[in-house]
């Protein structure tokens, strides 16, 4: 079996070891600027390179001159900028897995609102950004503040929080051509929530619910220290994350694969904020591994190989809570001697990175560790940068 891996960013190694692992042929498609990057090339059969600016038609072509040679039968799409590129490609090659269509709804938050709020889940007020008389009027209606943000970005790159209607028209003025592929909203304060889930035949087969100790938008655009931690399956903030979650990922008809979504708490239940087809970024999938012993890159990997007609069967979920405090750092290579308590599983190696994961049987012992690591890193370590208007390479 020839999987065509798509990774336009640096990540997926244990995607793709798990699929080498497997007996399955890997073949990679990424950047120019990657081909030298430091890929798990013992697990990858061949490298191949487009610019990062190819056309459809371009990358159509190069990947067909793959297919010349191996019989394509998986495609995945391994950083949050590929899926709407594998979708096409799997069209293309008509390989299974979803097309174009849902992968809009992972990836253009106009959709993503629009499919959310037709399947009776609960979303902030919105609006495209296209007619002015349309904006006016919804402005008219919805309170400041709002928010405005790209269709189809990542994580909180390029997100403008707008504080009042003299805000408003610059503010979508200065997005020039490209305001058609923002979105505007309202701001919704309140905690905000994640799940990260494996899907199969549709159906959501593991799921865990966790918390950010300060919502990840304001630690992108004012700094400060990214913390988040697995709630209790039997916690009610918990059982209500994991009923939103399913409805949403079978409503939006995610077949095989893994997902990260997120949630603001809300007075009446959870409101959607964005969801994903891939796995969770700044370490989560390590925190939740340690937590649960999943390890999502690997489990993600074993049902893309099963496919609609193989077998796969989803370990055991440890009950265990963990957590994880990470900054970015003055240091190149910051000293974390000096944390030794016995609840550390992990101290992070990355260069200008702080960051320690933790596990315990007690929700309330890992929020008091996570709860003193973030007050420590900030005086030892913490580094603030602007937030990027555009992924890093």
């Amino acid at each position: 079996m020839t999987i065509l891996c798509i990774a336009t960013y640096l990540k997926g190694h244990a995607f793709i070891e798990e699929c080498h692992r497997l007996g399955c042929r890997v073949v990679l498609l990424t950047i120019e600027a990657l081909a030298e990057a430091a890929w798990p090339r013992d697990a990858i059969a061949e490298i191949h390179t487009i610019r990062r600016d190819s056309t459809d038609d371009q990358i159509r072509r190069t990947v067909a001159g793959i297919a010349r040679r191996h019989r394509i039968v998986r495609l995945a799409a391994l950083d949050d900028f590929d899926v709407e590129m594998a979708g096409m490609l799997r069209e293309f090659l008509q390989v299974p897995g979803f097309g174009r269509t849902v992968s809009a709804r992972f990836r253009d938050k106009l959709t993503m609102r629009t499919t959310a709020r037709r399947l009776g889940l609960r979303v902030p007020e919105f609006t495209g950004a296209f007619n002015d008389d349309e904006i006016n009027g919804w402005a008219d209606r919805v309170p400041a503040p709002w928010v405005l943000k790209p269709r189809s970005a990542a994580a909180s790159i390029g997100v403008k929080k707008i504080a009042n209607r003299d805000a408003l028209w610059p503010a979508l003025h200065a997005a020039g051509g490209d305001r058609p592929l923002c979105l505007l909203e309202a701001f919704v304060s309140g905690d905000v929530f994640h799940v990260d889930a494996i899907v199969r035949h549709g159906r959501v087969v593991a799921a865990v619910a966790s918390k950010y100790r300060t919502p990840p938008m304001r630690i992108a655009h004012d700094g400060g220290v990214f913390v988040t931690r697995r709630l209790p399956d039997d916690a009610c903030d918990a059982t209500a994350l994991l009923e939103a979650n399913r409805a949403l990922l079978e409503g939006f008809e995610l077949s095989n694969g893994v997902s990260h979504s997120e949630f603001i708490g809300g007075p009446d239940g959870p409101v959607f904020l964005e969801t994903s087809a891939r796995v969770g970024g700044a370490f989560i999938v390590d925190v939740i591994e340690t937590a649960t012993g999943l390890n999502l890159w690997k489990e993600w990997a074993r049902v893309e190989i099963a496919g609609d007609d193989g077998a796969y069967d989803p370990p055991a979920v440890r009950p265990d809570i963990a957590g994880i405090a990470l900054c970015l750092s003055t240091q190149e290579h910051p000293d974390l001697s000096a944390y030794d308590d016995a609840e550390i599983v992990m101290k992070i190696r990355k260069p200008h990175h702080a960051g320690i994961i933790v596990r315990a049987p007690s929700a309330a012992r890992v929020d008091a560790l996570l709860g003193d690591y973030e007050q420590r890193f900030t005086r030892d370590f913490l580094a603030r940068l602007p937030a990027p208007e555009r992924p890093l390479e």
